[in-house]
């Protein structure tokens, strides 16, 4: 992204390129998660991956930064049905004992393109350049959805699910309210200090006002059980992808790294997460949920400030991969545990709401803190001021100690 911004002339855009497709996959998560309730998930799986595919070409063949940020938004719309349908599948074909290790391997899906993916985007951004990082993409995609066909045909689909109270319409209402809400926090960057700050405290307040009656009663208070469990998936969501938006630009503009390089910080998140999602998967009830949950979010929170340190003192870049390592381990310890036990305490008709609830909390969660995360860099400085990244890095920790005091709640 910061070649994008670079190369359109779009900096100012640089989190808006992030949280856009962050709020549109709350859109897509909310329709895609009453869609699957009330059909299952095949269709809506393959109008997200349609979705998802129709906005890396746009991007890929945006002239200016606005509509490369359109790109994005669609692909947020279909990225957000896709991992609510993906979980509800997992429901539909797995029984109960198995899904915490089925929603481990999801995570291990991700190591061979975390591995190459970062190095590859840095070599092509470098050489072909970065249009062609999305629309590779795209050839990927087409080829996943036709080795997943077949396999879609033989799933039966879910028995008709009883009529729900309070309609689909509205729900979707406040959905796009969110999307927009969030739109307009990372459009305040361009205004003076003290409007922007207030401007920017009505846009957070209506997007808590607008995603409050889509999560369980009492998320937005870190209420005991499952909302304290929803809560947490969004406090370490923003906790994690605000600092991630940050740190490739931070070892391209305080250390000199080049493109290819700074990618290597992902592949290194890759092995931690996917390494603690094995783990836990492998100890199954040896590890209670709560424990993950809990011992999760310490982990995450120490890998944080070792970043955070690294950057205030101006230590060698290589530790900021090895404070990143062990900050992706905490995710990967809570990821699959918070879907499993949200999963096993909702009803069959209501999985795809549940699910819909749980990655809007992780959406909203990282795509207010990414907007904000903006807003504090901006206020702080510019790339050229080690104070400025230092900032949004100190704005991750206090989520991360935040998340380590809801986890006892879950």
């Amino acid at each position: 992204m910061p070649s994008v911004t670079r190369d359109l002339d779009g900096r100012a855009w640089f989190s808006v390129a992030f949280s856009a497709t962050l709020a549109a996959s709350v859109v897509g998560m909310v329709a895609v998660g009453q869609w699957s309730d009330r059909r299952g998930a095949v269709r809506p799986l393959l109008v997200s991956v349609a979705l998802f595919g129709l906005g890396l070409l746009a991007a890929g063949l945006a002239p200016t930064m606005l509509l490369l940020v359109v790109g994005r938004f669609l692909q947020g719309l279909g990225l957000g049905g896709m991992v609510v349908a993906l979980y509800v599948l997992v429901a539909q074909v797995f029984d109960p004992v198995d899904r915490p290790r089925i929603l481990g391997l999801f995570a291990a899906a991700w190591v061979l393109p975390g591995l190459v993916g970062p190095f590859l985007a840095g070599v092509v951004a470098d050489t072909l350049g970065w249009r062609w990082v999305f629309l590779g993409v795209v050839v990927i995609a087409v080829a996943a959805l036709a080795l997943l066909v077949p396999t879609l045909r033989a799933v039966e689909p879910p028995e008709a699910a009883p009529a729900r109270r309070g309609g689909g319409v509205r729900r979707l209402g406040l959905a796009v309210a969110v999307a927009a809400a969030v739109v307009a926090l990372n459009l305040t960057g361009a205004l003076p200090g003290p409007a922007r700050a207030g401007v920017a405290a009505v846009a957070v307040g209506l997007a808590l006002v607008a995603v409050r009656p889509l999560l369980p009663r009492g998320t937005l208070r870190a209420g005991r059980g499952v909302p304290a469990v929803i809560a947490q998936r969004g406090l370490v969501g923003g906790t994690f992808f605000a600092a991630e938006a940050y740190l490739p630009f931070l070892l391209q503009e305080q250390y000199a790294a080049a493109t290819w390089v700074s990618g290597l910080v992902l592949t290194v998140a890759t092995l931690g997460w996917a390494g603690a999602s094995h783990v836990q998967g492998r100890l199954g009830e040896r590890l209670p949920d709560e424990a993950a949950l809990r011992l999760g979010a310490a982990v995450l929170a120490a890998g944080i400030v070792v970043v955070l340190v690294v950057a205030a003192l101006a230590l060698p870049g290589v530790l900021v991969g090895a404070g990143w390592l062990v900050a992706a381990a905490g995710m990967g310890l809570m990821y699959p545990r918070i879907t499993s036990t949200v999963l096993a305490r909702t009803a069959v008709h209501e999985r795809g709401t549940a699910s819909s609830a749980v990655t809007i909390s992780d959406s909203v969660g990282a795509a207010v803190a990414v907007a904000v995360a903006g807003l504090v860099f901006t206020a702080v400085g510019t790339a050229a001021d080690r104070s400025a990244f230092v900032a949004v890095l100190a704005l991750s920790a206090g989520l991360a100690a935040v998340s380590v005091a809801v986890s006892r709640r879950a």
